[in-house]
């Protein structure tokens, strides 16, 4: 780790523990909204997203109001909020999976909040009931602020990305799953049914998720020295993986079945936007050539109405 820049520098080795707890508090948090929301398509109701001081659930609807819950990296809480007025907070400090969840349990409780769900998390493995997680136990206070920041960038830049795209187009959110950042684009044609396969987790969970011919970027704390952005397409089309991809750095991997770009070779250049920028429009153009999508009718310019804000704005 070393001292903050626009693209903060962590190498994943230094933080793997307090990545693997901040993972497993994140589920307990997306439960919890997964709980009082209703079903969106691929999930979308679930999410977390990046907020200016962490992450956050942003408004979930309880009764005839609602509240919010949001990891703050800058304070290191866990502030839960209600429309009622009170709110709460939990410390970010290095406690057991289980000493959180009671904690947070106990602050929703004190709030009149008690939302029932599947109490052990999903995608991983072994996946070890919340209440009895004493294995995951680390908190580092740095790390956790630099990956938020880290997640800062993606996200801007990410969401940038996406204004290109007036298509069918998730946000730019955060899976609790596999705690990754994701953007995923749509052809409007519908996929077939996915095998599923993810540990911990029901094979439907995937049917819903890949239900459409999709193309998704996104980021994660792994898969290079620092993290690693990714880029694949459900289905994969033929001629998806020789697609040639920008920048210098970028691979596709047979193992993991998509393009890889590691953070570091973001971070390192001069123009680290730019390079991911880069990266995510030839990954998208390796699906939406190849698989031959609409593209006239899904891309636009964002500037579009530049001209008419200007003067009426």
């Amino acid at each position: 780790m070393t001292e903050q820049k626009a693209w903060p520098r962590l190498r994943v080795a230094d933080w793997t523990d307090t990545r693997d707890t901040l993972h497993m508090w994140t589920q307990i948090i997306g439960k919890i909204r997964l709980a009082h929301t209703p079903l969106l398509n691929h999930w979308w109701q679930v999410t977390l997203y990046i907020s200016p001081r962490g992450f956050t659930t942003s408004a979930i609807p309880h009764g005839s109001g609602a509240y919010d819950i949001e990891f703050d990296f800058v304070d290191h809480v866990l502030r839960i909020r209600s429309s009622d007025g009170p709110s709460r907070e939990v410390k970010l400090e290095p406690i057991s999976v289980a000493d959180f969840y009671a904690q947070t349990m106990d602050a929703l409780g004190g709030l009149g909040i008690r939302p029932r769900f599947q109490t052990r998390p999903n995608e991983v493995e072994p996946s070890i009931p919340f209440a009895e997680d004493h294995t995951h136990a680390s908190y580092d206070a740095e790390a956790a602020h630099l990956f938020w920041r880290q997640l800062l960038q993606a996200n801007r830049v990410m969401g940038e990305f996406r204004s290109h795209f007036v298509g069918k187009v998730s946000p730019v959110h955060l899976f609790w799953g596999a705690l990754d950042l994701a953007c995923t684009r749509f052809s409007g044609r519908p996929a077939p049914a996915h095998p599923g396969g993810a540990p911990n987790c029901g094979d439907w969970v995937m049917v819903e998720g890949y239900s459409h011919e999709l193309s998704s970027c996104g980021f994660w704390p792994g898969g290079g020295e620092e993290g690693a952005f990714y880029a694949y397409a459900y289905p994969e089309p033929p001629g998806f993986a020789d697609h040639p991809v920008l920048p210098d750095g970028a691979y596709y991997s047979q193992e993991n079945g998509q393009f890889l770009l590691p953070y570091e070779a973001v971070a390192d250049t001069a123009d680290p936007d730019t390079a991911l920028m880069n990266f995510l429009q030839t990954t998208y153009e390796a699906a939406a050539i190849h698989a031959k999508w609409d593209r006239e009718a899904l891309e636009d310019n964002p500037d579009r109405w530049n001209t008419q804000r200007q003067v009426t704005g």
